[in-house]
This record gives structure tokens, sequence and C-alpha cells, in this order.
């Protein structure tokens, strides 16, 4: 198996900070894993995301995808790989929906049937039929299928790497539910390594096949959710465990 992504004794501090927001942290992902990294605000979670697609750069240790030292390749190259989605789509208001998913291939100069053909397969990869979509504008979407438009926007020039940063976090609960069962299909279907940032716990078990937990800028666990559950490697990760039962505890209430 390929590695995707390797951090090696990564380290991060911002400015006037006190501690650091990644601290000295190493790991392997595999090419074609769904990776989930959970932990409570300002545990270094997105800090982490962002030094995949050099939006930080580390001040410690090396960050390697695919066999290469991203520091070492040009800035746009390594951004142009990866697909970034976070919580606030930033969808261009003035554009259409197929434009809107056409902004990279266009700047890379693709053909106009091209562009076509891609926008209408990814708007049927992500459930939105392009006859019905293509030619709205963002404010006519609900807050669920923008975000289906940022995922689609995205995965348009076929990145290896994806970045989701909170992605679900302003979405009801009910197409939360849905948007997660349509992004494990997703993944399932292209083979490619998802890294998705969450501080719901729930959400990081369901999706993950291996989870990054986070506290303090360190990684305190990273495996698999039944190794998780069954061995919870201290006492912040046996909490979260903790709080999950908690909750699943109260709905039983009204059964």
């Amino acid at each position: 198996m390929k590695n995707a992504i390797e951090f090696q004794n990564v380290r991060k501090q911002f400015d006037h900070a006190k501690d650091n927001a990644v601290d000295h942290v190493s790991f392997i992902i595999n090419e074609g894993e769904f990776i989930t990294i959970l932990g409570s605000s300002g545990c270094g979670k997105t800090t982490l995301l962002k030094l995949v697609n050099r939006l930080y750069e580390p001040d410690e240790g090396k960050i390697i995808l695919f066999g290469e030292n991203i520091k070492e390749v040009d800035v746009i190259q390594v951004r142009r790989r990866i697909g970034y989605v976070i919580q606030q789509v930033g969808l261009f208001p003035h554009m259409t929906i197929a434009e809107n998913i056409a902004t990279v291939p266009k700047l890379l100069k693709w053909d106009r049937e091209k562009i076509e053909a891609r926008v209408d397969e990814l708007l049927n990869l992500v459930g939105l039929p392009p006859k019905e979509f293509k030619k709205r504008y963002p404010n006519q979407l609900s807050g669920g299928q923008q975000q289906r438009i940022g995922l689609a926007r995205a995965l348009a020039v076929d990145p290896k790497i994806m970045l989701l940063d909170e992605p679900f976090g302003a979405i009801d609960s009910i197409n939360r539910l849905k948007l997660q069962d349509e992004l494990l299909q997703i993944h399932g279907g292209l083979k490619k390594t998802f890294l998705f940032v969450t501080h719901d716990i729930e959400e990081a078990f369901k999706l993950g096949t291996r989870i990054i937990i986070m506290n303090e800028g360190k990684i305190v666990q990273f495996d698999t959710p039944k190794n998780i559950i069954e061995n919870p490697a201290d006492g912040f990760v046996e909490s979260l465990i903790l709080s999950a039962r908690k909750k699943e505890k109260f709905w039983e209430k009204f059964a």
C-alpha cells in the first residue's frame, strides 16, 4: 500500500502563542484511507489540515505527499493536487453552479466540452441532477445543496487527496446524516485519500477508517474506531467515549 501523507516530527507555533498549535507530530496515512481528525476546539485539528496544502508552513519537520517533500514543490502545484472543502462553502454568488464547479478547470485551460462533461459527471456524483441545477445560483440552493457543490468543485480536477474541514458543521442533523452517507459512498467509489476534521465524535467514528484524536497539539491516539473504543490511550480519549455513551443513554430513556 502506498503512503499518501507522511508527517515527520512536524511542529507549528503561531506568533504570540505560548504553546505549539501542532506539537511534534508524526504519522503515516495510506492511499485511499478515510481519516477523521477529532478533538475539542483549539486542539490543532484545522492547523494540521492546513499544513497539508501549505496554507500554513511548519516551523519544524517534514510533510511528504506521495513520496515528495511538499516544501520542494511549487505551492500552487501542491494545492492543485488537493481538494479543499470548508464549512463556509465559499461559492461565488455571481456565478452559476456550473461556473463555480468549473473554476479550476478553466484556470487550467481545459477545453469547453471537457469542462461541461466534468460538471455533469460531478453533479450526478453529488446527487444533484445537472439539468435542474447547472444554471442555478448559490442563493437558490439549501445549505446542504451548497455543501454538495463545494464538494463537487473540490473534486473537479480529480485530486488524489481531499481535505474537509468540518464541512457539515453548519447543517441540520437530518441533512448532516444524509451527507455523511453520501460522502462515504463517494469515497468508496473514488478511492481517494480523505482527511476530515470534526469535533463530533459520532461523525468521526462513523466516517473514519482510522481516527486521529488530538489534544493540545498532540496526537493522543491514531487507530481504528474499534481499537479506540476497546483500548482508549488515555483519560482524554476515555472521556470522549464516555460522553458519546451518555448521549446514547439519554435516548434510551425514550425507547
